[in-house]
């Protein structure tokens, strides 16, 4: 049986849980291979962060944002799934801007493609959200390159140092913005669906299995019209 590759164009930021998709496409005993890519979106804006310090505790930052009511039901709901899920997610530490990770993804993904990008983001993510890091900090972020075998910390200081790719993220935040994109994660399958929002893995598996069944070459659409969630959050 022939494999249909199904390109997924994720856009996220780190300040949101990976998608599902990683968790289910393993599992599924299908006819498809994947061919994934990051695309930087800064959910929490350079004026959102101005109003107060450049770096803040997350909870103080989303208890402002959001409101407390709002802020202590999301938490709940978090730690609830992430207990179910065994994922040990933390809310200490603080939001900052997530520019210079960005940066070092699209290096990743122009080094090594997927095979490299990808572990790079969930070192990102678990440093974040796990590990209550400053992903801002070049320090943090070269030495997340080095567990990657991406670089050496002195080649991803000098990368970070540069500026470099710092326009080319700034131009993707702003494209994607000025097509309406203003929650994320939002997962394009092939360049044509658009699915929105931290959906489940089920949800996924239920998209591959209609993509699967649609065969190699291109179909119709087997998707209903594209869903964007709004966070919520400052932007």
């Amino acid at each position: 049986m022939s494999t249909r590759v199904v390109k997924l164009t994720v856009i996220n930021d780190f300040h949101e849980l990976l998608t599902a998709i990683a968790q289910c496409k393993e599992t599924l005993r299908l006819p498809l291979s994947f061919e994934i890519e990051h695309m930087p979106f800064r959910l929490i804006s350079d004026a959102c962060l101005k109003r107060s310090p450049s770096k803040i505790e997350k909870s103080v930052f989303y208890s402002h944002c959001l409101g407390k009511e709002k802020y202590a039901a999301l938490e709940s709901a978090i730690s609830k799934w992430a207990e179910e899920k065994d994922i040990p997610i933390s809310f200490r530490g603080v939001v900052s801007q997530s520019t210079h990770a960005h940066r070092l993804a699209q290096k990743a993904y122009q080094i090594g493609g997927q095979d490299l990008q990808l572990p790079l983001l969930s070192a990102i993510f678990k440093a974040h959200l796990e590990d209550g890091k400053d992903i801002a900090e070049f320090t943090v972020l070269a030495e997340l390159a080095v567990g990657v075998n991406m670089m050496t910390k002195d080649e991803a200081l000098e990368f970070l140092e540069s500026g470099e790719l710092e326009k080319e993220v700034n131009d993707l935040c702003d494209t994607a913005r000025s097509k309406g994109i203003t929650g994320v994660p939002l997962t394009i399958i092939d360049g044509k669906w658009a699915v929105g929002g931290g959906q489940s893995a089920e949800v996924y598996v239920q998209i591959f299995k209609k993509l699967a069944a649609a065969g190699v070459y291109s179909a119709p659409s087997p998707f209903t019209e594209p869903t964007v969630i709004e966070t919520g959050i400052c932007v």
